[in-house]
């Protein structure tokens, strides 16, 4: 998100400098200055140069100088402001109330409820010049799951949901696409359910090959237990001709727009019937893939880098 940002930010004209606390990269080349983990007086004389300082998720840590220069501050919350178990410690409390002092943007409209000052939404984009459906494609599968085989991405209930629709009648065909931690329990779980010949483990795809890979399939599932604060999956999905199936969870009704249907969260019976209906003969794919193209060009790099900066001129001439 940062690199695309920042990139946009660049073709519109703008000089940009990224400070990061990453280490070195692998050799990519930006279109800006990459100013990794600079000490206290190298971070204020940045500060005293920019007339806007954006954070891609607040960050305390490089928060401080603006206690000593006033400067336009813009924060971009992508996730939840809380510990990994959900709770609240004093450090997010602090993010909350100096979040105060800044212009907003939040990834989706269940982040804005989360934080507790105004914010502008503005969803998040995805890689519109690699993802894109194939007119031509033969869609010879049914169901996807793209994504991290960890317990958070519920995976396990969609297998769970395949049962379901096996005692339906229906055995519809499943890509997973991924690796993970659960990738043998996921094994273990869908042989022991009697699902081998409808579950295909494909591992890691990237680049073209992933994108070929998501043409041949008509739906691509997201069953996520954790409230995503967005879901760019759904996007990458919808860009190559799926029809979204998504948890009703965190931002994820935001990510699929009118492109797919959300189930109710956790509902393995609901998310088989979802599935169940999008695949009976005679259901209509084609009115989610025809609103496709307007929810993308909202979504588009540029697009979104646009509204990152109307808000940050905003700032700025305040």
């Amino acid at each position: 998100m940062s690199r695309v940002l920042a990139k946009q930010f660049v073709l519109a004209g703008h000089e940009v400098k990224v400070v990061t606390t990453t280490g070195a990269n692998d050799g990519e080349q930006f279109p800006f200055e990459i100013i990794r983990r600079p000490n206290p007086a190298h971070l204020m004389r940045l500060v005293i140069w920019c007339d806007a300082y954006f954070h891609n998720n607040i960050s305390l840590q490089t928060a401080w100088p603006l206690l000593l220069i006033k400067r336009p501050w813009v924060v971009a919350h992508h996730t939840w402001i809380a510990r990994v178990d959900g709770s609240v410690g004093w450090r997010d409390r602090l993010k909350q109330f100096v979040a105060r002092n800044a212009r907003n943007i939040s990834v989706s409209s269940a982040m804005s409820r989360h934080i507790a000052v105004p914010t502008t939404v503005i969803g998040n984009p995805y890689r519109d010049t690699l993802f894109r459906c194939n007119p031509l494609a033969v869609r010879d599968r049914e169901l996807v799951f793209l994504g991290r085989l960890v317990t958070d991405k519920g995976v396990d209930l969609l297998l769970d949901a395949l049962v379901v629709l096996r005692a339906r009648g229906l055995t519809p065909r499943l890509s997973i696409i991924g690796q993970g931690p659960e990738l043998p329990r996921l094994r273990e779980q869908s042989t022991r359910l009697g699902l081998g010949e409808q579950v295909e483990f494909m591992g890691v795809c990237a680049g073209e090959e992933l994108v070929a890979l998501l043409n041949r399939h008509h739906l691509i599932v997201i069953p996520s237990r954790w409230q995503e604060p967005f879901g760019i999956v759904a996007l990458e999905g919808v860009a190559c001709g799926c029809v979204a199936v998504a948890a009703r969870s965190g931002g994820l009704t935001d990510a699929i727009g009118k492109c797919g249907v959300a189930f109710r969260y956790d509902d393995i019976a609901e998310m088989a019937g979802c599935i169940a209906e999008l695949l009976r003969p005679g259901a209509d794919l084609e009115k989610f893939r025809v609103a496709a193209p307007a929810h993308l060009a909202r979504h588009s790099s540029a697009a979104v880098a646009a509204q990152y900066l109307r808000v940050i001129v905003e700032a700025v001439a305040r």
